[in-house]
């Protein structure tokens, strides 16, 4: 039997569009010995209580077996009860999906609410899934600039929206500015749902990682249920590898997005789930440890960067920078063995920018600087 000729079978569109992540072609083309500060995720280990919950669950064999597929109803009341503890308002176990991580939070909202043609609002630069997961929707990611503060103006927003326009989406705090939208600006978003009837997708899985001002979602402060929020564990906890989000919003919502979840996922993995369960109804000072630490890095990254030069919007949330870097800039930083991320991986409007972690301790990135230092007069 003769062999097909690779044009014969083909790929379809909707994936075509999308590429391998920029974040990770810089991780891949980086040395062994190179300090990483493109990594997302926090250095910090998952608390142990989490931990023991979910061994003292494989042992005791309730992992082995499907939950439902909105997840355990231990869990979803504990993300209800976190969410009156920490968020405002309150929202019925029943509309909370548990995912498998923040990723697949997004993916179902927009694969339940988005069809083809139409469109998505995304800030750009904004993180790198928004984008991707609107075209393997077969959606048209729209990009709206960020202020020069990077933060997400809502007029910009609104001006945008056309009748085309399915949803957009909000990121506070964000990756990758670390910018944390004011209160006022919640508002607009929340009014600017209901107003237009378009579907505000909020993306808060940073929620907890704040250094100046409080954290405030749109379902706080909309009258309509078009808003969804999306978080998750993985930075809060330290529990990127575990896997686990979730998703809540309006009955009808969560039941469409629930007919996508419960194909492609079937359920998030019972373990984590059981650990994520103890993360949000345990202990919090670990988290308040955290941000702490974050808080004295990045002072100790936005110093440095201004010592060359660099101007750096302050970052007021998550744990990451976005310094404004000459022309090179990047490719000499990590031809010297420190990873950064190139802005436009984050979108056109990133370009000109570097995207700086400093989920590394004071020492490791105290070293970074000085790699960078170099890097930036040899570039001047």
């Amino acid at each position: 039997m003769a062999l097909a000729s690779p044009g014969m079978t083909g790929f379809s569109s909707r994936v075509e569009r999308v590429s391998i992540s920029g974040i990770r072609e810089v991780f891949e083309a980086a040395g062994e010995d190179a300090i990483n500060l493109g990594l997302g995720q926090p250095d910090f280990p998952t608390p142990e209580h989490a931990r023991e919950a979910a061994v003292e669950a494989i042992r005791s064999g309730r992992t082995d077996a499907y939950t439902s597929n909105k997840g355990t109803r231990e869990l979803r009341e504990a993300i209800a009860a976190k969410t009156d503890r920490d968020n405002g308002y309150s929202v019925d176990p029943e509309d909370v999906i548990a995912t498998a991580g923040g990723s697949e939070a997004l993916h179902v909202a927009i694969e339940a609410h988005v069809d083809a043609g139409e469109e998505v609002i995304v800030p750009d630069p904004g993180f790198v899934s928004y984008e991707a997961l609107t075209h393997i929707a077969g959606g048209t990611p729209v990009p709206v600039d960020l202020r020069e503060d990077l933060t997400l103006d809502p007029a910009d927003v609104e001006d945008a929206i056309t009748e085309d326009t399915a949803m957009f989406v909000v990121n506070s705090p964000a990756n990758p500015t670390g910018a944390v939208q004011s209160e006022a600006d919640v508002r607009e978003f929340a009014r600017i749902a209901d107003e237009h009837d378009v579907v505000c997708l909020s993306d808060e899985v940073y929620e907890r990682i704040v250094f100046e001002g409080e954290h405030h979602s749109p379902m706080e402060f909309a009258d309509s249920d078009d808003v969804i929020v999306v978080n998750a564990c993985s930075k809060t906890y330290s529990m990127t590898g575990w896997r686990l989000g979730w998703v809540t919003s309006s009955n009808r919502r969560i039941e469409r997005m629930l007919r996508v979840h419960q194909y492609g996922q079937a359920c998030a993995a019972a373990p984590s789930q059981y650990a994520a369960e103890a993360a949000l109804s345990g202990p919090q000072d670990v988290v308040d440890e955290m941000v702490g630490a974050f808080a004295e890095r990045r002072d100790v990254l936005l110093d440095g960067l201004a010592d060359m030069g660099l101007e750096t919007p302050t970052p007021r949330g998550a744990f990451y920078a976005m310094p404004r870097v000459p022309e090179g800039w990047v490719d000499e930083v990590i031809d010297r063995g420190v990873v950064v991320v190139p802005g436009e991986a984050f979108g056109a409007n990133g370009a000109g920018h570097a995207r700086i972690s400093y989920a590394v301790d004071v020492e490791t990135l105290k070293e970074a600087l000085e790699v960078m230092g170099e890097a930036t007069r040899a570039v001047a």
